[in-house]
């Protein structure tokens, strides 16, 4: 799977330690440093980060999370979680060896977690559990039905609440019309409404949605709890970008406020955090000074660095 959007998880100095949990966790999971701290010449406010990873990426069945280690400021929440499929397919048509591995998982979690919905049985699942784990990073651990379409094993998902209540079809709709032109196109996927009122969501709100950009899948629900989570910089989308062009087409239609934008970082119109970025950014930031005049820019120009 070509994977052009990457999820980015916020972490408060720890993100070593993260990427050790869920390499640990996970069946198929690994981890690699990919950039760290200078150990002088640090702003004050990163002094403390001198020497440490600066981003872990972590692939988990080939899907790839990037760590980004930084200070206090944010935290994951429930507002994106990461959807896992435990598809009987993927363990020789054995629903109870995909229980058993679902439910290993779910216990490795949930050491030092807590259960958002505890792990049993539900209306649209046999095994269904949503755990937040002991960094805050949220997790739907589903059993899902071998009859249905295959889908990857991790799914980000997106739950819109506050002042996106009610608005997971309208974004959902806005992301598949900007990445239409991706490789393999895009599409809306199933559609579930509530069918009645649940909490702040109304009758006609997503309980389920889907939908796909390029090879990769996406979940987006409206909240029928009544507790608002909002997007926070806590989960960020990282969109790689082929060059300067394309940052900027991206970069005009999801961007609310172009002022505000900061080394790339956005948020869109739904209060979803983007990354913006080069995709070969790697590369440019081993140009002498490159670090440096990245942190001034707003939007990333890259005959800048």
């Amino acid at each position: 799977m070509r994977q052009r959007i990457i999820p980015n998880i916020w972490c408060t100095g720890n993100a070593e330690e993260v990427a050790e949990f869920y390499s640990n966790a996970f069946d198929d999971a690994s981890y690699t440093i990919e950039a760290r701290y200078a150990t002088e010449g640090l702003p004050e406010f990163q002094q403390p980060l001198a020497g440490q990873p600066l981003s872990v990426s972590v692939l988990i069945d080939g899907y790839r999370l990037m760590l980004i280690n930084a200070g206090d400021e944010f935290r994951p929440n429930p507002s994106i979680s990461f959807m896992l499929n435990f598809d009987p397919l993927r363990f020789g048509g054995s629903e109870d060896a995909a229980r058993m591995a679902q439910e290993q998982l779910w216990t490795k979690l949930a050491d030092g977690g807590k259960a958002l919905m505890p792990l049993g049985e539900y209306p649209f699942s046999r095994n269904y559990g949503w755990i937040e784990d002991r960094f805050g990073v949220s997790w739907q651990l589903i059993l899902t039905d071998p009859e249905g379409e295959p889908r990857p094993f991790v799914i980000p998902a997106l739950m819109f609440d506050g002042p996106a209540q009610d608005r997971a079809a309208e974004a959902a709709d806005t992301y598949t019309a900007l990445f239409a032109d991706s490789p393999g196109g895009s599409e809306i996927g199933k559609r579930q409404a509530y069918g009645q009122p649940s909490g702040k969501a109304s009758a006609e709100a997503l309980a389920f949605g889907e939908f796909r950009l390029g090879e990769q899948w996406f979940v987006a629900n409206d909240n029928g709890s009544g507790v608002d989570h909002g997007f926070t910089n806590g989960v960020s989308l990282e969109v790689l970008c082929p060059d300067q062009e394309e940052i900027d087409r991206v970069a005009d239609a999801l961007s609310t406020d172009p002022e505000s934008e900061i080394c790339g970082w956005l948020v869109d119109r739904f209060g979803v955090s983007w990354q913006v970025t080069p995709e070969n950014m790697g590369e440019l930031l081993a140009h002498p000074g490159a670090m440096d005049r990245m942190m001034q820019m707003k939007r990333i120009i890259i005959a800048d660095l």
